[in-house]
């Protein structure tokens, strides 16, 4: 069952002068709309266009339709395979490997954990890995496909090489996030997190607000931890050296080992089991398909102690967290996934967007003859 939390919101939007309110459904028409000039039929933009609009909504703007922009670079340079076909390349009643030959990561995704939820529900569990695929979005989005079905979703992708290895000084391995979801009686519980300190759109957030990143994020290329999040992101483009960090920082004793085994371990779930491009592999040719790999898995309850079960187990974990006093100068102890489902009810009828994106987007549809508005500007 997904439903919202009942706690106290604190999660307020900090309108400013740099945000611009949009609607929610005019944003989806416009992405859509966007996508099909560049080339997607209309079933693959509305897969795409609500794969972006749910991490907005969501309250992940670094992979919202701030993406956009990158996602059409990507059609023109031959990255993105507009109209590519899916491969099924082995099947089993519980197991699938696909090749994306090139197309849209949320398409080749959304299509992929389509027919894991349909084998899991036949033969009680399905895991597939794919290869050759693009950029998919947020993690959380193909586990919330499996519980909007009462099932237990997880996902996983690799990316391009941004992470520095603990003890290293090049990025080798990707932000590699993972995201799963099991549902419960009131609110499910749903993790999407990435491997590395910081995905590489949080550091592309805080360049377009000209802000300073945290030293913990990432380093130079000489390794030494940096707070200039344009020269980081100008390294990691070009392979100068340094990158982003693995979660747990740059030393072993705050536990940097950790978050650079996870990243490879997904490398190896998704790169590995497919067959595909893993680490420096991905992304690895200029204007060809970047070979990004993925990993989804659905489980239905029934498998072990059944639906009920897996809720009440769920709700009874929830309420504990949920009754633990807070500490000192906080107000509340969230659990995962609860701040994104407030974000996402708040936002059902208008996001927030950063004015530097909002601008990009009006550029954007300038070039196709499509309009998009503030909502502030409809009211005047």
């Amino acid at each position: 069952m997904i439903s919202i939390f009942h706690v106290e919101n604190r999660i307020e939007a900090n309108m400013n002068r740099d945000q611009v309110k949009v609607k929610s459904d005019e944003l989806f028409d416009f992405t859509k709309q966007t996508l099909i000039h560049a080339g997607l039929s209309k079933k693959d933009a509305s897969i795409t266009s609500k794969v972006l609009l749910t991490a907005d909504k969501r309250g992940i703007a670094s992979h919202g339709v701030a993406r956009l922009n990158r996602y059409l670079t990507a059609i023109d340079n031959g990255v993105i395979i507009p109209n590519a076909s899916i491969e099924l390349i082995k099947e089993t009643p519980v197991s699938m490997v696909i090749d994306g030959h090139g197309g849209m990561g949320a398409v080749v995704s959304y299509k992929t954990m389509q027919k894991c939820i349909e084998k899991a529900k036949k033969n009680y569990m399905c895991f597939a890995s794919v290869r050759n695929s693009n950029h998919y979005g947020i993690a959380g989005f193909y586990s919330l496909m499996a519980l909007r079905e009462n099932l237990i979703g997880f996902s996983a992708t690799n990316s391009a090489p941004l992470v520095v290895p603990t003890f290293a000084k090049d990025a080798v391995i990707g932000t590699n996030p993972i995201s799963i979801g099991f549902p419960g009686k009131n609110a499910p519980f749903l993790l999407d997190m990435a491997t590395s300190t910081v995905p590489r759109g949080k550091l592309e957030v805080y360049a377009r607000d000209e802000k300073e990143i945290p030293l913990v994020w990432a380093t130079d290329k000489h390794g030494v931890p940096t707070k200039d999040a344009p020269k980081v992101l100008e390294n990691v483009l070009y392979r100068k050296g340094g990158g982003l960090l693995p979660l747990g920082g740059s030393e072993e004793k705050t536990g940097g080992h950790k978050g650079y085994g996870l990243s490879v371990m997904v490398d190896l779930l998704t790169g590995g089991l497919s067959g595909g491009a893993m680490a420096t592999e991905v992304y690895g040719r200029k204007n060809h398909p970047s070979g990004v790999c993925h990993f989804f898995g659905v489980i239905h309850p029934d498998a072990f102690c059944g639906l009920k079960s897996v809720e009440t187990q769920v709700e009874m974990m929830i309420s504990l967290l949920k009754g633990l006093s807070p500490s000192k100068g906080n107000h509340q102890v969230f659990v995962a996934g609860e701040k994104e489902f407030i974000a996402e009810k708040k936002c059902e009828k208008e996001v927030l967007l950063q004015r530097k994106v909002f601008e990009t987007l009006q550029k954007i549809g300038s070039k196709n003859g499509l309009c998009l508005q503030s909502s502030d500007s409809e009211k005047n």
